[in-house]
């Protein structure tokens, strides 16, 4: 804030960056991702990702919450911006915490969703998108996708 160069000191139970002169405290917060689980007619709904991490490997549509935003906002959001799909949140199935997964988000919030509206087409970071039966499942990328399609896979959803 004043410009003077930080310290580690502990504070509220952590080491964290403080500045020596004006005592203000950096606090790092972790980036939170949605992703949502779409079935329809016993097929599952993923796209292929268009960059790093995980470039061509397929996930449930989704992708990182903006400040102030309703996490289920946020999950209808991506669902469009990905897929040009109205959904529908209808519930929600599972928060993980994933700093170490390889992608970019500390935390991920999964919903079910169901399509009520628009055409599946690839948009955004999205290189295609698909509808897979539990025995043509493509290559996955990051934990909550894995997760929640075995899940899904194993007739749990």
């Amino acid at each position: 804030m004043c410009g003077t160069r930080l310290e580690q000191r502990q504070r509220t139970g952590s080491m964290r960056p403080v500045c020596p002169n004006c005592d203000h405290t950096v606090y790092f917060d972790p980036k939170v991702a949605v992703v949502v689980l779409i079935v329809k007619d016993d097929h599952i709904l993923l796209v292929k990702r268009a960059n790093d991490p995980r470039q061509g490997y397929w996930t449930l549509p989704g992708g990182f919450m903006d400040a102030g935003e309703d996490p289920r906002a946020a999950a209808s959001r991506e669902v469009w911006e990905e897929t040009r799909l109205n959904v529908t949140i209808d519930r929600l199935l599972d928060v993980f915490y994933t700093p170490d997964d390889g992608g970019l988000a500390d935390i991920v919030i999964a919903y079910a969703a169901s399509v009520n509206g628009g055409a599946p087409q690839a948009a955004d970071d999205a290189e295609a998108v698909g509808w897979f039966g539990r025995n043509d499942l493509p290559p996955l990328a990051f934990l909550p996708t894995e997760t929640m399609v075995r899940a899904w896979a194993a007739g749990e959803f």
